[in-house]
């Protein structure tokens, strides 16, 4: 597959960049239009704590069937316009694919159900759980955990998903320690080198097979990389300004998969969709204060101010005062979703997006790179050049110029003890050679070579 190329961005004014709308819009087979003008809520569940075994299988299948009921019945209850659900296998439903998609089939079939007895139109989001890393070394082009992977892909497309998505883990085997160890250059490699190439390999397999069976070919999700290093900023472990910088440059690995077919609504837990549509237009979905039952972050409202798709990230199938934790996400999600479809119908869209940016940017370097403005300044570096590697030195090196600005200007506030890392970041982007093969040899002899196979990547 010839990847396509994407040279300028997808906006002339910062005014069309809102939530909502998109460029390129994504049709569904049943008629809702993701990026079209409505906002719509999308749900996520797992189970409670509980085993999945052949024991306790038909235990789970009912768990599930009582989750998408539950979480349809509040919908409808709430005049929801139309929801997306997320089914994110667990390992176990990947690694036996029969029993991920028993559960696709049950949720599938309760959500057509609703459309043809209530009229409430609802596309899944299939999401199998990238397995691959459970070999260590991961082994990431072949075998049992890759073709099961596949097998759930390609079985869910063939009886009714809608949107194939994936939170890939290429490179993750080495950005782990990078992320301890606050190592830019380190996660640039994972990035820029080694999840390219895993990004380029794996989206043609599930555009492929989106293509083959005529569904939607979705997007990807750094939850592994930038998520994993927001979660332990937050925890204090490293710098807050290490996570933001990474929150940017984790997008040249993410757009291989636009590249490589993907057309969106990309992953709710890919905070760098928003520099996605800057680039390509695709619709986008994002989590934010609605998802705190997952995770708490510093960028409640901002990640709200140009998505498609609001998410809760996902909930387990708990019991609460009001009702189930399912329940209680999607009654959230409808309610912010109803209020942000009322400002746009008002012609308010781009001051409520204001009011969303606002609120979080000045107050955390994680909230501050994701303003509308921002994202242009940091998706029109990423087109200036075709190639991962360099767009990951450059998104992180321009990250950095920006979060380094808003300190001096005194729009950003930063702990004294975190400023330092500013100057520590660019001192390890400024080594890294501008040859992409001089960089590679180089890393070969840093990086452990025990937790990777340079051949799974290409190399």
């Amino acid at each position: 597959m010839k990847p396509r190329q994407f040279t300028s961005l997808a906006y002339n004014s910062l005014d069309e960049f809102i939530y909502g709308k998109s460029p390129n819009p994504v049709t569904c087979k049943n008629g809702m239009v993701i990026g079209g003008g409505t906002l719509y809520p999308e749900i996520n569940f797992t189970l409670p704590n509980m085993q999945v075994t052949n024991e306790t299988l038909m235990e789970v299948l009912d768990t599930y069937h009582d989750i998408i009921t539950g979480v349809l019945t509040k919908a409808h209850e709430l005049h929801a316009p139309g929801v997306v659900v997320e089914y994110e296998t667990l390992p176990e439903f990947t690694y036996n694919p029969a029993w991920g998609i028993q559960v696709h089939r049950i949720l599938r079939d309760t959500m057509r159900e609703f459309e043809v007895k209530h009229g409430l139109k609802s596309v899944i989001r299939m999401t199998p759980n990238d397995v691959r890393e459970f070999n260590r070394p991961p082994i990431m082009r072949s075998g049992r955990y890759f073709n099961n992977m596949l097998d759930v892909f390609d079985t869910t497309a063939k009886e009714g998903a809608d949107i194939l998505s994936i939170e890939s883990t290429g490179g993750k085997e080495i950005n782990d320690e990078a992320i301890i160890n606050v190592d830019l250059k380190t996660s640039i490699f994972a990035l820029g080198v080694l999840g390219a190439r895993d990004m380029a390999f794996l989206w043609q397999h599930i555009s492929n097979i989106a293509r083959a069976n005529g569904v939607i070919s979705g997007g990807d999700s750094a939850c592994g990389f930038a998520n994993t290093a927001m979660v332990l900023a937050e925890r204090k472990y490293i710098p807050k300004v290490f996570a933001a910088v990474l929150r940017a440059t984790v997008t040249p690995r993410a757009l291989v998969a636009l590249e490589y077919g993907a057309v969106g609504p990309s992953k709710d837990c890919a905070y760098e969709n928003l520099y996605l549509k800057a680039i390509t237009g695709t619709p986008i979905s994002m989590e934010g204060k609605s998802a705190a039952c997952a995770h708490f972050s510093p960028i409640g409202n901002i990640a709200a101010a140009c998505t498609d798709l609001w998410s809760n990230e996902s909930v387990q199938q708990i019991k609460l005062l009001s009702g189930f934790a399912p329940e209680v996400s999607m009654e959230q999600l409808v309610y912010d979703c109803r209020l942000m479809n009322k400002a746009a119908e008002k012609g308010q869209a781009v001051f409520m997006r204001d009011l969303l940016t606002e609120s979080d940017c000045y107050l955390d370097p994680q909230a501050y790179i994701l303003r509308p403005d921002v994202a242009f300044r940091i998706a029109e570096e990423i087109v200036k050049t075709q190639d991962a590697f360099s767009r990951t030195v450059n998104t992180a090196r321009l990250s950095l110029d920006i979060l380094s600005d808003a300190v001096k200007n005194k729009e950003l506030v930063i702990d004294d003890r975190e400023l330092k890392y500013i100057d520590i970041l660019r001192e390890q982007v400024d080594e890294i050679p501008e040859d992409e093969e001089e960089f590679i040899a180089e890393m070969l002899k840093e990086v452990d070579a025990d937790k990777f196979i340079p051949e799974e990547y290409g190399l």
